[in-house]
């Protein structure tokens, strides 16, 4: 699957906006619009999630970690592992969901 920048789906959830960028049977890549307003609770899905952050800067807690992370970072969150992110700086975030995650479709 390819998709142009012009055909990429715009949507929210939970009052996050992000970007669909492509989904395929197995994963999912997104861009997290996040404002410095955003709320992401502790929470959790039955998705591996990794992640680069491409500007802004975050507080991610999940396991034992508590890290701040900024432009150039990554990271990756198990499955089902429950996990919270603050916003400190707005920006944007790519993320990858294996699998997809329904929510967003």
């Amino acid at each position: 699957m390819i998709t142009k920048h012009k055909n990429a789906q715009p949507r929210t959830f939970l009052g996050v906006d992000f970007i669909l960028l492509s989904h395929g049977e197995k994963s999912m890549v997104t861009k997290m619009l996040y404002k410095i307003t955003d709320n992401v609770p502790k929470h959790a899905h039955p998705n591996e999630q990794s992640g680069y952050v491409v500007s802004g800067k975050y507080r991610l807690t999940f396991n034992d970690f508590d890290e701040v992370l900024e432009t150039g970072d990554s990271y990756t969150i198990p499955e089902n592992v429950p996990h919270s992110l603050e916003i400190l700086e707005a920006g944007e975030v790519v993320d990858v969901f294996t699998p997809p995650r329904e929510d967003y479709l």
